[in-house]
């Protein structure tokens, strides 16, 4: 659907690789394959996934051992191997792109979020490391480390000043693409980061404190969505 839409407005070609990044090392093959013959210019690292949707202790991961596996999966392993498969070709052509997109939460410690937190790390380090060497060779990296963008992985929160719509977000984030190698990727989340920064240091955000504030608070909105989600089904059956 996407790849029809793309033709559509674009009067371009596309190819679609269907792949499962949760699998690991296996795929990789498949996906060589597949590009053998195409000069890639651009690549977008983008998949990723988090395991829950409300702040939780490490140990409190559902399914734990599958889960945390997958999470390195896709949201580590991705980004280097599918840079080894399309880098060398940008070489051999002296240009290339490579947008790796991180997280706000790579930047700096987030407890309660402890395995996407790591995860989102490792991709704002590889991406200015690699950034590092291959710039000289006509290769641009750039991270992008966003905040909140309504996405099915955000269940879609409500956008508004803070929170970004995802074609929104796209469109102020190619702005900055040429111009920096490490970006919010819009005006609003930068504001915000820097906010952060400012009045929550990490020596705060992993306090005792403030974690148990953030679990009380967690556990307070949960309650409220099961008690949301059980007036809905009630006035459903009685109608």
């Amino acid at each position: 659907m996407v790849a029809k839409e793309i033709e559509s407005k674009s009067g371009q070609k596309t190819r679609t690789i269907q792949v499962d990044f949760t699998h690991g090392c296996s795929i990789y093959p498949a996906i060589a394959e597949e590009l053998q013959g195409l000069e890639i210019g651009i690549l977008v690292n983008n998949v990723g996934m988090t395991c829950n949707d409300h702040f939780a202790y490490f140990l409190e991961i559902p399914d734990s051992e599958p889960t945390i596996t997958h999470m390195v999966n896709c949201n580590v392993l991705s980004v280097p191997q599918m840079t080894r498969l399309v880098l060398p070709g940008m070489l051999e052509r002296g240009t290339g792109l490579i947008i790796n997109v991180s997280s706000e939460m790579g930047v700096r410690p987030q407890p309660l979020l402890a395995l996407y937190s790591a995860t989102k790390a490792f991709v704002s380090y590889f991406s200015q490391c690699l950034h590092a060497e291959y710039k000289s060779k006509g290769i641009t990296v750039q991270c992008v480390a966003p905040l909140m963008v309504s996405t099915n992985m955000t269940s879609n929160v409500r956008v508004n000043c803070l929170v970004k719509s995802a074609s929104g977000f796209v469109r102020e984030a190619m702005n900055t693409v040429g111009h920096t190698s490490y970006t919010s990727g819009c005006l609003s989340h930068s504001l915000q980061s820097v906010a952060f920064a400012l009045f929550l240091p990490d020596w705060l955000r992993t306090s005792t404190f403030l974690i148990r504030k953030m679990r009380n608070l967690s556990n307070a909105r949960q309650y409220e969505r099961r008690v949301q989600n059980g007036k809905w089904m009630i006035s459903a059956k009685e109608e």
